[in-house]
């Protein structure tokens, strides 16, 4: 039987080394690299005369047009690579987990491959961002009667 001790160091050793002093940068400036472009494109729209609300409606569509495009050329899982976190902003990170499933599940079909598998990252975000604002909006209704 391994004691804690020896267990601790034989983890320790088995485990690589921490890269957090690059690797939290590298994703604080992928990260914003993505949300200043979702803000050019959005000031591109206003530039054109759309007005703000439609202008970011179409801001989120053009970031999940590229994410999936990124996603099915390789280049999301390249820039993720480096940019660990950074890469998670919302509507990227949620569009390249859709992507992804797509992509894996393609040789299985249309229906049995991509229909049944394209939420299996994404179906839990979906069901419990769901649930909770369900129930979020349950306690703002009550909190506003008193």
């Amino acid at each position: 039987m391994v004691s804690k001790k020896e267990y601790a160091k034989m983890s320790k050793k088995a485990s690589p080394p921490s890269k957090a002093w690059k690797n939290i940068p590298l994703a604080f400036v992928i990260g914003g690299t993505i949300c200043t472009l979702g803000q050019v494109i959005k000031n591109i729209f206003i530039y054109f005369g759309i007005d703000d609300e439609t202008a970011s409606t179409w801001c989120s569509i053009c970031l999940i047009v590229l994410s999936a495009l990124f996603t099915g050329l390789g280049l999301y899982e390249k820039i993720a690579k480096h940019a660990g976190a950074g890469t998670l902003v919302p509507i990227t990170g949620f569009s390249n987990s859709i992507s992804s499933s797509a992509i894996e599940a393609k040789s299985e079909g249309f229906i049995l491959g991509v229909g049944a598998k394209i939420f299996t990252i994404a179906g839990p975000v979906i069901l419990y961002g769901t649930a909770a604002s369900v129930i979020y909006g349950i306690i703002y209704y009550v909190v506003r009667l008193f």
